[in-house]
């Protein structure tokens, strides 16, 4: 899949850009001042494939609890500033790898330009933010509400600010609750920069919801090439949108850390416990990584035929089942040895 070019650089040691792997990030939701809940939720999130995290930083406490988090942690932590310059350059010297900052909203000049001096002393990046519930009122009347022009003309508004101060280490988002703007927006704002973007449906919602939105949201843009980090914005725990952002990602091919299974959806020709099958053998296979892709199929007359690009599979009916590779039958099993059997034969590949 072509990525669209954009400039590249790190946050910490994790890139970011179209020569570096699309990367997935979360938010935390315990509060930063609690060191401890901080720390442990971030190594959950790592050890799901978080590969950035971002912080809330609401007051001087919580900037300064960041040198501890940042030591005992392994992802680039970003600082979630807003309004008060001085958090973000407390941040800073606690050791973040970036800043999430909309640079008119922090004051004066002078005090975005003692940020982004720091910035550049420290090599880290910083990212723009929009959203429909952020633009100025000035834009809003301009172009009629919210809009994709109002969206991607705030955005501009605060590249400009960091780009008159020489910096150019610049990742921006335009996102909303709502997809088709969000797709027009980044669409548009794609065409204007080269800078990295940083996709997502806003306020996506409830974890059932939020994902089928998000997906929808986030793989048309990826399809079309746009996008260099991801955040799968949902209401519930973080440890989900991480789940989320990197299904996505193998779904589209951006990612191949896991065994891929794919499963038909049953009809009445099937006979075995399919859906207890398909269950079971994520399961085992969960910790696996080979890239290849497993059939599970509930029909022994078509699945063969059906899942003939698979690596490896099964289908099974009345009791017995059959293990085929590249759709050409290996064995006849009986249902119950079935997981077993494909587990020793993918074990094998």
């Amino acid at each position: 899949m072509n990525r669209n070019k954009t400039k590249n650089f790190y946050y910490g040691d994790v890139g970011i850009g179209d020569q570096f792997p699309v990367t997935v990030q979360s938010m935390t939701n315990t509060d930063t001042r609690d060191i401890k809940k901080t720390i442990e939720q971030i190594k959950s999130l790592e050890a799901v494939g978080c590969d950035i995290i971002r912080l809330a930083v609401p007051d001087m406490e919580a900037a300064l609890a960041l040198k501890e988090i940042k030591a005992e942690v392994n992802i680039p932590i970003i600082a979630d500033i807003h309004f008060d310059y001085r958090l973000a350059l407390e941040s800073i010297e606690s050791g973040v790898d970036g800043l999430r900052i909309n640079p008119g909203n922090i004051g004066n000049i002078e005090r975005v330009r003692q940020i982004v001096e720091k910035c550049k002393e420290k090599d880290i990046p910083i990212r723009i933010g929009v959203n429909s519930g952020s633009i100025k009122k000035e834009f809003l009347e301009k172009y009629g509400g919210v809009n994709v022009n109002s969206m991607v003309e705030s955005a501009m508004e605060h590249v400009r600010i960091l780009e008159d101060m020489d910096f150019k280490k610049i990742v921006l988002s335009v996102k909303s609750t709502d997809i088709d703007m969000t797709l027009k927006s980044y669409e548009k704002l794609s065409e204007i920069i080269d800078y990295p973007l940083h996709i997502g449906i806003t306020e996506s919602g409830s974890i059932w919801k939020g994902t089928i939105k998000s997906s929808i949201g986030i793989g048309a843009l990826l399809a079309r090439g746009i996008g260099d980090t991801i955040r799968v914005s949902l209401t519930g725990d973080p440890i989900e949108e991480v789940k989320v952002g990197k299904q996505i990602l193998r779904a589209l091919g951006l990612l191949n850390d896991k065994i891929e299974v794919i499963s038909c959806p049953t009809c009445g020709r099937t006979r075995i416990d399919l859906e207890g099958i398909v269950r079971k053998v994520e399961e085992k296979i969960d910790s696996m990584s080979k890239p290849i892709k497993v059939a599970i199929m509930g029909c022994e007359v078509n699945g063969p035929g059906e899942a003939k690009e698979a690596d490896i599979g099964i289908a099974g009916g009345n009791g017995i089942g059959l293990i085929f590779k590249k759709g050409k039958i290996i064995k006849k099993v009986k249902e119950e040895e079935l997981i077993d059997e494909l587990v020793k034969e993918i074990n094998k590949l």
